[in-house]
């Protein structure tokens, strides 16, 4: 298949001309040799077209889908997965309210302000944030907030409108998702907005969009690319050198953006500086990601330690209940047996009686016979 890529891209170099390049410069080469083996082979097939591009490596989806420079890629990306067309107007700047440790696990975060006044904050996460429906929200809701303020200060108190508001959309995409999707594991793409139980129609502005692109490469393995969005979505996650040629025999524009990334290969020092970065943010998220799962892990755990205590202390009041049943079940029963001792001394003492008022009864007759 190395060849088949060959083909379409023949700047592609080969493994020995990787190498020797490497081999050439002794910080390159000290570099390469700190690597391990399967990082070493990564790096080369990706070089070489042996793997296709990984466009969430860092620097190629920074470099593809920067808003500035592309702003029609983006645009076209989030129609698709908006089901509208939107027009970008202008990025706009992040005011930095994110957590410090979620910048490590996010591949790509930008804000942009659409012809029609809405705001849409599109984020790429390599590893899925804990909680991402209360994370996306609290975001959501400070975007909201944000551009309200945006609107106060641009009207006077007389000429403000809460009409002046747009709508705020969150986008979401997932190289590695999150527990939650793969309960669905049919389904890639979810979208959300409030809606009412009565059918009663208002706007509520805040719209959600997440993109499992995990499930979305389960579910289209051997399949054919149908649509424009599963085009942009394979171009996005998967790295297979059959579906690069499927795509861009199907939709030859995302060959040029495939180039882009290969002419960045052929500067081997700049790109193994932009790879040895990217493997370790990747050593810092799997790590997090680690700890993330030993967390949620140790959470489920003290959870059902602590639903099994309760089922303990209920089974060991029920226990109790019924010891103290059987206790006076059993007095109960002593009581009864008891009455019943009493009962047949009463039945004695009075066949007793009888007998004794019938042998009186026989002596008096025989005295009266006499």
């Amino acid at each position: 298949m190395k060849y088949a890529l060959e083909k379409h891209f023949p700047m592609l170099q080969s493994r020995e001309e990787v190498l020797e390049k490497i081999r050439e410069k002794k910080e390159l080469s000290k570099m390469f040799d700190r690597w391990e083996e399967r990082r070493k082979e990564e790096f080369l097939d990706f070089c070489t077209g042996v793997k296709g591009v990984k466009m969430l490596y860092d620097f190629c989806a920074k470099a593809i889908l920067n808003p500035e420079v592309y702003p029609e890629r983006i645009e076209e990306l989030i129609s698709l997965l908006l089901g509208k067309k939107v027009r970008l107007l202008k990025v706009l700047p992040n005011d930095n309210t994110r957590i410090a440790d979620e910048t490590s696990l996010l591949i790509m975060d930008f804000l942009v302000e659409l012809t029609d006044g809405s705001i849409a904050n599109v984020e790429i996460q390599k590893v899925g944030y804990a909680f991402p429906g209360q994370r996306s929200a609290c975001y959501s809701a400070d975007l909201l907030l944000r551009q309200y303020r945006q609107v106060r200060n641009q009207m006077t108190k007389e000429t403000f409108s809460y009409r002046e508001i747009s709508n705020v959309y969150t986008i979401v995409l997932f190289e590695k998702s999150t527990s939650e999707f793969h309960a669905l594991p049919d389904q890639y793409i979810h979208k959300f907005r409030q809606k009412s139980d009565t059918g009663l129609q208002i706007d509520l502005l805040q719209e959600f969009v997440f993109v499992a692109l995990d499930i979305y490469r389960e579910k289209h393995q051997n399949k054919n690319i149908e649509k424009r969005l599963d085009g942009w979505l394979t171009f996005l996650i998967s790295d297979e050198p059959e579906d690069i040629i499927a795509l861009i025999e199907r939709y030859p524009d995302f060959k040029a953006m495939y180039e882009q990334i290969y002419e960045i290969c052929c500067n081997i020092e700049q790109v193994m500086g932009m790879f040895s970065k990217e493997l370790y943010e990747l050593d810092r998220n799997t790590v997090r990601y680690m700890i993330d799962e030993l967390q949620e892990e140790y959470q489920k755990q003290k959870e059902k330690n602590q639903k099994q205590k309760e089922e303990n202390q209920k089974q060991k009041e029920e226990n109790q209940r019924q010891k103290e049943e059987n206790q006076r079940q059993k007095e109960e029963n002593q009581r009864q047996k008891e009455e019943n001792q009493r009962q047949k001394e009463e039945n004695q003492r009075q066949r007793e009686e009888i007998e004794y008022l019938k042998r009186q009864i026989e002596r008096l007759m025989d005295e009266k016979s006499r």
